[in-house]
């Protein structure tokens, strides 16, 4: 049985003093039926790993080499000493800002294992494919070719972001979603078999927020959400917390 999973994603906000949100987040995810996870960045992870007792700590990307010279960069180690269980990889602003392909965030998810980290893969379309009719050939493509073959139910999340909603204020319809959800799963079971393709979390990510998160995750195969903006306040993250765990 699959347990609800919300992802909080900071994106490149946050500083020291936005971890007094963290308190009433964290008392929220202790009486949840789900399991909460805060992205934040890089510089904020030590730190909230020493206030966070309910919370799962992830990080936003990592290299996709172990260990380097590589200046600016993070690694999936470096993320796990300082106290992350999870790491978003491919979101879509990493695809399109830093020219971020699928073979390239393969290898990210097997460095993310390799150091005991999860990995939430994210995948989706933009506006121009969902009119194009071909976002279920997009989708497919990006499982495929982002996703190692070495899964397990325990390391691999899914988080489904239509480009075109996210940050937009724009969301699918039901239909849309429940018909990628669908797709992914089937995919994932086709792929990895029954057992383990249907054990595997799927996330709806773009714009939810607390007024559809309700309908949201009603949808079957939809379960939980990667969530942006909406999650760097309490009082707005607490009640996605809530509907969905």
């Amino acid at each position: 049985m699959r347990k609800p999973m919300v992802a909080g994603n900071w994106k490149m906000n946050g500083l020291r003093a936005n971890l007094s949100e963290v308190a009433a987040i964290d008392q929220a995810a202790a009486k949840a039926n789900c399991d909460v996870i805060l992205c934040v960045p890089a510089t904020l992870i030590s730190q909230l790993a020493l206030k966070a007792k309910n919370i799962f700590i992830g990080g936003q990307t990592c290299h996709n080499e172990a260990s380097g010279a590589h200046t600016g960069d993070i690694s999936a180690e470096m993320l796990q000493d300082t106290g992350a269980q999870y790491v978003i990889l491919g979101h879509s602003e990493r695809r399109i800002d830093h020219a971020e392909k699928d073979e390239s965030i393969q290898q990210k998810v097997l460095v993310a294992w390799q150091f005991g980290l999860k990995a939430i893969v994210c995948i989706g379309e933009t506006l121009d494919q969902r009119d194009s009719k071909i976002t279920l050939g997009v989708i497919g493509k990006q499982l495929l070719n982002s996703i190692p073959d070495s899964v397990s139910g325990e390391n691999l999340v899914i988080a489904y972001e239509p480009i075109w909603a996210i940050g937009t204020g724009l969301t699918p319809t039901t239909d849309q979603i429940s018909e990628v959800h669908n797709f992914i799963r089937v995919s994932l079971e086709h792929r990895f078999g029954d057992q383990l393709g249907h054990s595997i979390n799927i996330l709806y990510g773009g714009s939810m927020n607390g007024k559809n998160v309700v309908e949201i995750s009603a949808i079957p195969n939809v379960d939980g959400g990667l969530v942006g903006g909406a999650s760097l306040k309490a009082q707005n993250f607490i009640p996605i917390i809530e509907s969905i765990g």
